[in-house]
């Protein structure tokens, strides 16, 4: 192996010796040097090129190979993040690292000169291909369509970047002026506390993007309200800094992201992707409309499918029951049918009857605390479709028909004029 590597260093200074004495004798005494230096310079960064290329070529025409994500989704990772492109640079300029003394053996300035900014440059392709590393995992958790621990990433690799932003300009100086690097970061201990103020954003989107991955109550695509700035709508990005949501009249609103680690977020997509959405709604009646029921309302009520059996039931317990107490002739004596609780057990049945009620989830009909505008009759429950207009539908579907069949039970609804 090193007999091969001797071969080839002699291969390259006999190049570089036939451009030297070439340029000699064919160029002006004034400008020799230079014409030296820059023939052999163009020479060498065109190996490097012609190396890369090559390189290139093989890499890429080998994953081309296992390009199918679905088979091998991390090889697909790797391309698409063109670390591939990376490894051939780096290669290439190993390869002219080998090459430059070759090259310019004769000339130490130009050698010293090309040795940092190859070394530079060294720097800055592994820092690159490191990041390429980062979107490579990001790709790969795409694919997998694991979204949250793509929210995590995000906020490590944003921060991985700017940390190794860092110590990349740590080394490439380094590098490229020959200070030692413990000296460069000594120097910096006096702006630690700047810095600190500086990064106080990142640090806390970093905290947060680490709750949230590891939490799982918020990804991208997640419809979320969030009460404090009266916003609800879609994210479509979540970074380090900043999170982006689409509010549903198309504009575009952005917060710290840090404000997820104190503020309040519903997260609606939790009732999207179980396709149900919740009715919380009153109506509100006229305490002085409420009334007991005699004979001849419970022989028409009756009548009314969905409470029929309710009330046949319910008419021949209080017969049984008036039957054995003192002065059965006065309402007051005994239990009683009332308007509102028969109303309240028309709309429960109701709801229990309708297919677009999800008869899984809770189902309430509940007197709510009196109020000076009267008494909140409050309709509880879910439906079974998610869709916003649907929804929309479905509840004025079944107020229509709540405060109009009302009116059938003597029951006034409560109105209020603006003063």
């Amino acid at each position: 192996m090193d007999k091969e590597l001797n071969d080839t260093k002699d291969f390259l200074q006999n190049i570089s010796d036939y451009i030297h004495v070439f340029v000699k004798q064919n160029s002006p005494d004034s400008g020799v040097l230079f014409f030296q230096i820059l023939i052999k310079f163009l020479f060498f960064i065109g190996l490097i090129y012609l190396v890369d290329f090559l390189i290139r070529l093989l890499i890429n025409t080998v994953f081309k190979l296992f390009f199918d994500k679905e088979k091998y989704p991390v090889l697909k990772s790797v391309y698409a993040a063109k670390i591939t492109n990376s490894i051939s640079h780096l290669l290439a300029l190993l390869v002219g690292s080998f090459a430059v003394e070759s090259f310019f053996y004769r000339h130490p300035k130009s050698y010293d000169f090309l040795e940092r900014m190859i070394g530079l440059l060294l720097v800055i392709v592994v820092a690159k291909m490191l990041m390429r590393g980062l979107t490579a995992t990001r790709n790969y958790f795409v694919i997998k369509k694991d979204y949250y621990k793509i929210i995590a990433l995000n906020a490590v690799s944003q921060t991985l970047k700017i940390f190794g932003m860092f110590i990349a300009s740590v080394v490439a100086i380094s590098v490229l002026f020959g200070i030692s690097g413990s000296a460069i970061v000594g120097s910096l201990g006096a702006i630690t506390a700047v810095l600190v103020l500086v990064f106080r954003d990142t640090i806390l989107g970093f905290v947060t993007g680490i709750h949230v991955a590891t939490s799982k109550n918020l990804k991208v695509g997640d419809w979320i309200g969030i009460p404090k700035y009266n916003l609800e709508g879609t994210i479509v990005d979540l970074n380090l800094l900043t999170t982006k949501i689409q509010n549903f009249d198309k504009t575009m609103s952005t917060i710290p992201t840090y404000d997820f680690l104190t503020t309040e977020i519903k997260n609606i997509q939790v009732m999207s992707e179980s396709n149900t959405r919740r009715i919380k709604r009153s109506i509100i009646f006229n305490i002085n409309s409420f009334k007991f029921l005699n004979l001849e309302d419970v022989d028409r009520l009756s009548k009314f499918n969905l409470i029929k059996d309710y009330i046949i039931d319910k008419k021949n317990q209080i017969i049984e029951e008036r039957s054995k107490i003192e002065n059965s002739d006065l309402v007051i004596n005994g239990r009683q049918l009332t308007n509102i609780g028969v109303f309240r057990e028309y709309a429960h049945n109701y709801l229990k009857n309708s297919e677009h009620i999800d008869q899984e989830g809770t189902l309430m009909v509940r007197q709510l605390e009196n109020t000076p505008h009267g008494m909140p009759l409050e309709i509880y429950c879910f439906t079974n479709d998610s869709e916003w207009e649907k929804f929309e539908v479905i509840m004025a579907d079944i107020f229509d028909h709540l405060l109009v069949a009302s009116k059938e039970f003597d029951l006034e609804i409560m109105q209020f004029n603006k003063m």
